[in-house]
């Protein structure tokens, strides 16, 4: 059974598994995996100023990016 303790290539691996029981049990530690980084990288973004207002009740979290500003080059420019 995988645990959200196992290494990420493990779980990976499991994901292409030919076994479904295997393979959508791998898929699911993915997405919680993926729930958390999301997390941790949102709050990393919001310390460092590239987001400015939290989720509100009901939105979802990508309607509270704050989009990164253009340079002229059309490249995307950090904030600061």
């Amino acid at each position: 059974m995988l645990t959200c303790m196992e290494p990420a290539l493990d779980i990976a691996q499991s994901a292409a598994s030919t076994d479904p029981d295997v393979g959508l049990r791998a898929v699911a530690s993915l997405r919680a995996l993926t729930e958390r980084l999301e997390i941790v990288q949102v709050e990393n973004a919001r310390k460092l100023g590239w987001i400015s207002t939290p989720c509100a009740p009901g939105s979802s979290r990508l309607s509270a990016r704050k989009p990164l500003p253009r340079s002229s080059t059309g490249s995307l420019a950090r904030p600061g």
